[in-house]
Order: structure tokens, then sequence, then C-alpha cells
């Protein structure tokens, strides 16, 4: 797996009758700081689990609103950094001469950590970065019966989550339930980004049809995160907060929440999920 989890030694204690004790190694899920650069200045630092850091950067980009297309962006490379040994722990990106620069100031700090991507933002106000995508005339559909099975199709693609049962993951999905990518980091919102990175490289943005499946809860930036890359459906295993109801509302993005085999709750945007047999 690389850097993304290491080896550590760990005691093992089972209190069952008789207690017993045991050393062995495990799988810990890496945790580093990545910094995100922009024409050389630094812009943001986020705790991640290494691997897709330019998907990461490019993802984290589009959410802030900083670039909205792949041509936006010149050259995006992994830098060295100032740690002995290298590990790369920089991304330089160089926007193209048309996006103007990213605005900074005292009311937001881009310095993140794992478990919360907008830590050290003033407002909520400060951090409602408003969509280019219209995403309430997205006409997707998506069978009941198919988005139950997402959270098992996305359980066995973690790779790593096997090792370490550390790691967050986001997938994205077809319609259909297709899984298309899939990204693992000890950040929720970093495994969006890493998601959102890749479909931006790849030239698929906007994401309209298609369906952004999180492990754990629905979070206000996530919802925020799906709506800049245009995404009409968020799903998540877990409950969603009252801030990501209310900005799912105000898209008119549909939210899933506690999907899990064979039930789920649809916060918003129930229009999108269709039942056999039932009347909307």
């Amino acid at each position: 797996m690389g850097r993304s989890t290491t080896r550590r030694s760990v005691v093992t204690i089972d209190v069952s009758a008789p207690p017993r004790t045991r050393r062995r190694q495990d799988h810990v899920a890496a945790e580093e700081p990545l910094e995100i650069r922009v024409r050389r200045k630094p812009l943001a630092v986020t705790m991640r689990t290494p691997g897709d850091d330019i998907d990461l950067a490019m993802g984290f980009l589009l959410s802030e609103g900083v670039i909205h297309r792949a041509e936006d962006v010149t050259t995006a490379q992994l830098c060295a950094g100032t740690d002995t040994p290298n590990t790369y722990n920089v991304v330089d990106v160089v926007l193209d001469p048309s996006v103007p620069p990213p605005v900074t100031d005292p009311s937001r700090n881009f310095y993140t950590t794992s478990s919360c991507g907008v830590c050290g933002k003033a407002s909520i106000d400060a951090v409602r970065t408003r969509s280019p995508h219209d995403v309430a005339a997205d006409p997707l559909e998506i069978s009941a019966r198919t988005l139950a099975g997402l959270p098992e199709k996305l359980r066995a693609a973690q790779r790593a989550f096997d090792r370490t049962g550390g790691l967050h993951a986001a997938g994205l999905f077809t319609a259909a339930g297709e899984l298309l990518v899939l990204r693992e980091d000890v950040g929720r919102h970093n495994a969006v980004d890493k998601v959102l990175g890749w479909a931006l490289r790849e030239g698929r943005l906007p994401l309209a049809g298609h369906v952004l499946m999180v492990s754990g809860r629905a979070s206000f930036e996530l919802t925020q995160k799906a709506w800049m890359a245009g995404l009409p459906l968020l799903a998540a295993v877990s409950a969603p907060s009252t801030l990501a109801v209310e900005l799912a509302e105000e898209a008119g993005m549909t939210l899933v929440g506690f999907l899990r085999e064979p039930t789920m709750n649809v916060y918003s945007g129930a229009h999108r999920v269709t039942v056999p047999g039932e009347i909307p």
C-alpha cells in the first residue's frame, strides 16, 4: 500500500476469561501534512493520507471555487519539501494566466485537519461558496434498490481499510450503480477532494447524472463540495448535519443518509429516488 499505511508494534488485550495479552504487528493508516501552493505561494496545509496528492490538490481548488475546469490549471506537480529524507509533501499548482489568484483574508484560514476541512474559517458565510452548476435541474433518477447496494460496493473496493480499519472512503457512481473511482483517506473531505480532482483531470465535470457515496456522515462541507462539482446526489452511510440538509435543499440536491441496505433516509430531493411499485 506504499505510504498510505505503516506497520507498528501493538499489544492486543483480550479480557475474556482467562485474560490474555500478546504483541503483534499492526497496519496503521498514514497521516502526513500536504502543503498546497499556487504559483509557488503557500495556500493551504491539509492533513491527509499520502497518495493521489495531485487529485487532492485539484479537488481542493475546485471545491474552494479557485478553479472550475481542467483548463484552469497549467501545471500541477509534487515538489521537494523541507523534510529529510524528502517525502514530497508539497503540490505546486500553476494556474492559467486568465484565472484570478485565490483570495485570502483573515476570515479564511486554509489550515485543515483530517477530521474537519473547514476548521479555522470564521463563519459559515465564508465557506458557502456558490456553485456554477444548476443541480436542481438535473434529471437524474436512481432506483432505491440500486442505491441500497452502493455501500457494499464501496466497502468491497476499500483495500487500505481492510488493513487499517482507519480510512474513510468516497466513491463516484453512475445512476446504474457502476463504481467509476474510489479514493481513501484519513479525512473524509480529502477522500472527496481526491475523487473530484480525478474527475476534473479526466474532463468529466460537471458530474451531472452521477452519485457521490461517502463512508460516515454527510457534513455541510461535503455537500458543498458535491454542489461545486455539479453532483445531483450525495449519499452517506451515516447521518447528515442540519447545515448539510439546509444546503442540499437550497441547491436542489438529493441528500441520502443512513444508507444501510435495505433502508435509507432521504432528507431532500426524494423525487430522484424511485421505488418500484410505490407512488411518489
